[in-house]
């Protein structure tokens, strides 16, 4: 207990230090949306589709777990460090709700041009730091943002990454679930296959040479390359996050009815392409 309220203490002198920051440099961060949104996209980088998914999708997961999880994207971090532009945000709109902490900022700064640097970070309110520690949100900025950013599709990283996040943040998986969840890459996944038809070829050749090709040796390099098969696509389907997507598939409820006055603690992790 007497840990906990030194952490505690720690976490409102943080908060404290922010703030005056804030008050120093205010201008650079936008000002709390008004009519309240989660999703704030000032550098237009998804379209109205994509904007009401995932307000939607969000807004639902709000109103059902409390948890507050806003995506805002900015043409510039006017000189901050990305993790410092990130929790300014979580402190100066309060996001996440009062005596909980549960507030999550996700930012992303778009690559512009094929000169400009990409960045994007997960800051995490003091209250979900133990479900989404700084390693896990580096993991989710890295596996789940990044690849999609390089190819400039910014929905599809927000929409895995808001996945993971919010069965995290719910208790749906554990951080060390997420973290030991091992999805293969597809031509890894074929490796062995490869590896058994190279040496059936090189076994039937050996036996051309000298007795032709037989019909078993036919069939049975046709029975490795349908197991092959059946053996890639299972370790395909095998990675998948599937069965802890399912906060992000459905509509409906009302619109958001604004941040809580959630506090954040200087927890959270990002990366850059």
């Amino acid at each position: 207990m007497a840990y906990l309220d030194k952490t505690r203490i720690f976490s409102i002198f943080f908060a404290i230090f922010i703030s005056n920051i804030i008050l120093l440099n205010g201008q650079t961060i936008p000002e709390k949306p008004y009519p309240p949104m989660l999703v704030n996209d000032f550098a237009g980088i998804f379209n109205v589709e994509q904007t009401r998914f995932l307000e939607e999708k969000l807004v639902r997961f709000n109103d059902t777990t409390s948890n507050q999880i806003t995506v805002v994207s900015v043409k510039s971090l006017d000189g901050n460090s990305p993790s410092m532009y990130a929790t300014d945000i979580g402190l100066k709109w309060n996001v996440g709700q009062k005596d909980f902490d549960n507030g999550i900022v996700i930012l992303i700064k778009p690559k512009l041009n094929n000169s400009d640097k990409g960045h994007a970070y997960i800051a995490v309110g003091y209250g979900l730091e133990p479900a989404i520690p700084d390693a896990i949100a580096k993991r989710v900025v890295e596996n789940e943002m990044i690849p999609s950013f390089r190819n400039g599709n910014y929905f599809e990283g927000i929409n895995k990454a808001t996945d993971i996040l919010m069965s995290l943040s719910a208790g749906e998986i554990t951080s060390d679930e997420y973290s030991n969840h091992n999805r293969p890459d597809g031509f890894v996944s074929l490796i062995p296959f490869l590896a058994l038809v190279i040496v059936l070829l090189i076994i039937r050749n050996s036996r051309s040479r000298t007795h032709g090709i037989s019909s078993h040796g036919n069939g049975s390099l046709l029975t490795a390359l349908w197991l092959g098969s059946i053996m890639g696509n299972s370790s395909r389907h095998s990675g998948s996050w599937n069965n802890f997507t399912g906060n992000g598939s459905g509509f409906g409820g009302g619109g958001f009815g604004g941040f809580g006055g959630g506090s954040f603690g200087g927890g959270g992790a990002g990366g850059s392409w």
